[in-house]
């Protein structure tokens, strides 16, 4: 449902090449920033699960932990399935707060189990409940019209879903709109399974996410202009998500009488 899957490998990186991609993002960074003191937390994506053996050895751990040591949060993405002792390990290994994002998609109960994620929203609450217990921060990805979920009940599923995150003590969801383009959303769009969301139904579900104590949530901006068929109210109707991504507060809503 997003294009990361063309930058994952068949087999296991080489040792030392997870070190070594790190350190070559903290050398640029430094390049450009002058120093590492100005950032303060750090994303390790990796397209997959942090914690997954084959994805990332465990044997890499303790020098990826010291060269986040500098870093006051540190954010990983993972399979709530791969949420376990590793996790615990690393999460003592590093000054840091850790944070964990997990991938829940949704709650429309026969979407995510058609989706194939091999998650259940009780796995996905044990994983949470196992972070909450050992203070490790929870971030979830939520999908905005998933395959299988009624194009006019999207918003409102996106909507419960992140009502589910908060339920299991996240503290961030991304809303993320669903795309095509990695084969198997192209094939079920053949079929009339799946219809890419627009960038209406994308403002919608922030609109009303947004607003809730105590947790934030984002809207995800990447390639947002492949969801929009109007030029002419598209720069603002980004910059306003742009700024309620910064905000945490829905404002006023773009009017474009090209639209209406």
């Amino acid at each position: 449902m997003c294009d990361l899957w063309q930058n994952t490998l068949d087999e296991t990186v080489p040792a030392g090449a997870i070190v070594e991609q790190i350190d070559h993002a903290l050398g640029q960074a430094e390049n450009e920033l002058g120093s590492l003191a100005k950032l303060h937390q750090i994303k390790l994506y990796n397209a997959g699960s942090f914690f997954d053996e084959k994805a990332i050895p465990s044997s890499e751990d303790s020098e990826i932990a010291k060269r986040l040591a500098k870093f006051k949060r540190v954010i990983v993405e993972c399979h709530p399935a791969l949420v376990g002792e590793r996790c615990l390990r690393f999460n003592d290994a590093i000054p840091g707060k850790l944070e964990v994002a997990l991938g829940l998609e949704t709650v429309h109960p026969d979407a995510l189990a058609k989706l194939n994620k091999r998650v259940t929203l009780d796995d996905f609450n044990s994983a949470a409940l196992l972070l909450e217990k050992n203070q490790i921060d929870l971030r979830t990805f939520v999908l905005l019209q998933p395959p299988f979920v009624p194009v006019n009940e999207s918003v409102e599923w996106a909507k419960r879903s992140v009502d589910f995150s908060i339920d299991c003590g996240a503290a961030v969801s991304c809303i993320i709109p669903t795309r095509t383009g990695n084969g198997a959303m192209d094939a079920l769009a053949k079929t009339g399974e799946y219809l890419e969301p627009s960038l209406g139904q994308l403002e919608d579900a922030m609109d009303a996410a947004i607003g809730s104590p105590n947790h934030r949530v984002f809207a995800d901006l990447w390639d947002l202009e492949r969801f929009s068929k109007c030029p002419v109210c598209f720069d603002a109707r980004r910059s306003r998500l742009e700024e309620i991504n910064n905000s945490q507060v829905a404002f006023d809503r773009i009017v474009c009488e090209c639209c209406h």
